[in-house]
């Protein structure tokens, strides 16, 4: 399957890196031996989150054992775990809230380790464990892996208890694995080593296994090649296991060697699927938008839930 390159349309406009925020996180990440999905995936909002003091932290190395044809992050062998990891994040999150006094919200990820997915679970559970020691009253959402469906190690991430559970779908089961030739002769797929199945099973068992209170979360790329039924399709699955938060946001590639955008959804189309997820669907939060990102104004999220808990 062959796609032409489209042109970014004028809406799609991210603030330019830089500020006394920045150069402070970025110095921070590199003098811990820290990773960031923002640096590593090449986020387009890093401009905004660090400039507004926010990151979220990558752990378990840089290097993907998986090959998303969407993702920025490399790929190859893992190797070793790093035990000592868990600690420096926890520094890092410590200086953080100290230099921040109104950062209360902390995003952990990953990359994915299919050669060592449970001893990855527990350097999650140990991450949120050594922040909760340090700086025990921030907020903590873990964006994980699905484990290849292992709800063992799913479980020992949940006994650690963080406030926000979130794990992406990525897009409609369909593109999963269907083949697209890019620019530079490469065969891609979007999640070529996942499981449209294990993706919802992890969500539904964090939802049924995970402590009261947790709020379960997952995000959703549009601009893929898939149909508005089948995002509609796949936000009612989201519904059925539970979500309570999903993003939506614009699929923007990376390089000429990932999948090419195969449409640049208008900002009027994420606000349509914002109300009809939330009003028809039923879903409790959408945040859907051109730059939205899993982790985008994730802590307005958490807040926007204790409100409505108050009121009642």
């Amino acid at each position: 399957m062959d796609m032409q390159i489209l042109k970014k349309p004028g809406w799609i406009k991210a603030k330019v890196p830089g500020g006394a925020n920045y150069n402070h996180l970025k110095n921070l990440v590199r003098t811990l031996n820290l990773h960031t999905v923002c640096e590593e995936a090449r986020c387009p909002n890093i401009g905004e989150c660090w400039g507004a003091g926010t990151l979220t932290f990558m752990i378990l190395g840089d290097t993907c054992t998986r090959s998303c044809g969407f993702c920025a992050v490399k790929t190859g062998k893992g190797g070793d775990i790093d035990w000592d990891e868990p600690e420096r994040v926890a520094h890092a999150v410590r200086e953080l809230v100290s230099k921040e006094a109104y950062l209360n919200h902390i995003v952990i990820t990953s990359v994915n380790r299919d050669d060592k997915n449970y001893e990855s679970a527990i350097i999650f559970a140990e991450t949120i464990k050594r922040i909760r020691k340090y700086t025990p009253g921030v907020k903590i959402e873990v964006l994980i892996p699905d484990f290849k469906g292992d709800i063992n190690a799913l479980k020992v991430v949940l006994d650690a208890r963080p406030d926000v559970l979130n794990h992406n779908i990525e897009t409609v089961p369909r593109l999963y694995r269907l083949p697209v030739r890019t620019e530079s002769g490469r065969i891609r797929a979007v999640r070529p080593q996942a499981r449209y199945e294990w993706s919802l099973r992890i969500l539904e068992k964090a939802k049924e296994l995970g402590h009261k209170g947790l709020l379960t979360k997952s995000g959703i790329m549009v601009g893929l090649g898939e149909e508005l039924e089948e995002v509609i399709e796949t936000l009612w699955d989201l519904k059925r296991v539970g979500c309570d938060i999903v993003t939506i946001g614009q699929y923007l590639r990376p390089t000429i060697d990932h999948l090419p955008v195969v449409r640049y959804y208008h900002p009027v189309e994420f606000e349509s699927l914002k109300k009809y997820g939330e009003l028809i669907i039923g879903i409790p939060h959408i945040e859907a938008g051109p730059l939205v990102r899993s982790s985008y104004h994730a802590e307005k999220h958490v807040i926007k839930f204790e409100r409505e808990e108050k009121a009642c």
